[in-house]
This record gives structure tokens, C-alpha cells and sequence, in this order.
């Protein structure tokens, strides 16, 4: 099960240092968008994930690929390769903002990803400051939408 809100970020703070947080490099693709059926290298890792029909709680299901079966599945994504910068900052109460960085023709769309462990956390939660427009309940933003979007 994934629990996430999202939101849309307009600036950075400027005091937010990205080099002092880990960064993983990832590019995605969508064999389907419903349901949706994704490819994605994260760094030196591959898999192929099923995500279940859903805003902030989904199901998903991650398998692991090798670099052969991606490279072979990737000419058979629909819509555009998605490639992004994701910085993992740290916050309270144990969670994380998976910041995304956007590059190529979705450049430059930054979003920021925060999972909880329940939709409590999810429904209680106190976004930084910084955080733009909560975007959680429009599938607009959602990276199978984005790799359709003109």
C-alpha cells in the first residue's frame, strides 16, 4: 500500500542546501497508464511496478528487473521517458520529502512526495513552508498523466 500526498513547489528555499541530501537518479516509463504498469531505473536498480487506481492510497507492487529486461522493455513504453532528479530530504516524525526535479521537455516542474505510514499521518499532515499547491487529489501530477502530457 502507498500513501502519499503531493505537492506542486514553485521556488526553492534558498536555503535549502540539495547537495547535502541523497540523490538518486531516476528515469521511468509506462507500459500501461490503466492500470498502470511502470518501468523505472533508480540509480543501478530496475524494476517493473503495478500501481492500483487511486489518489493519495494505492496499491503497488515493485519487481525487481535486470538491465537487460528493462533496456528491452523500454522501447515499448507509451509517452515520454520521464527523467528526474529525486533528492530524499529528511524531515520529522521519521518520514521523507522525495524531492523531484524534473528535466528534459517537463523541465522545470518540481514536485515534492512525502509517504506515511497510515492515512492519519497522511490527513494530519503539516507541510513545510515551502510547499506549494497541495496536489494530492488531481491526477494531473501523477508521473503516468505527466508522461501523456503535451
Amino acid at each position: 500500500m502507498e500513501i502519499e500526498r503531493k505537492y506542486l513547489i514553485r521556488k526553492l528555499p534558498d536555503q535549502l542546501q540539495l547537495d547535502s541530501y541523497s540523490l538518486r537518479i531516476i528515469e521511468q516509463g509506462y507500459l500501461n497508464t490503466k492500470p498502470v504498469i511502470r518501468i523505472r531505473k533508480d540509480n543501478d536498480k530496475y524494476e517493473l511496478t503495478y500501481k492500483s487506481a487511486g489518489l493519495m492510497t494505492r496499491e503497488e507492487y515493485n519487481l525487481p528487473l535486470t538491465k537487460e529486461s528493462y533496456d528491452h522493455l523500454l522501447p515499448k513504453i507509451d509517452g515520454r521517458l520521464i527523467r528526474k532528479k529525486r533528492y530524499m530530504i529528511p524531515t520529522t516524525n521519521n518520514l521523507t520529502i522525495e524531492l523531484d526535479i524534473f528535466e528534459g521537455d517537463l523541465a522545470p516542474l518540481i514536485l515534492a512526495e512525502v509517504e506515511f505510514p497510515d492515512e492519519h499521518s497522511a490527513n494530519t499532515f503539516h507541510a513545510p513552508a515551502w510547499f506549494g499547491e497541495d496536489v494530492t487529489f488531481s491526477g494531473e501530477y501523477h508521473n503516468n498523466n505527466l508522461s501523456r502530457r503535451r
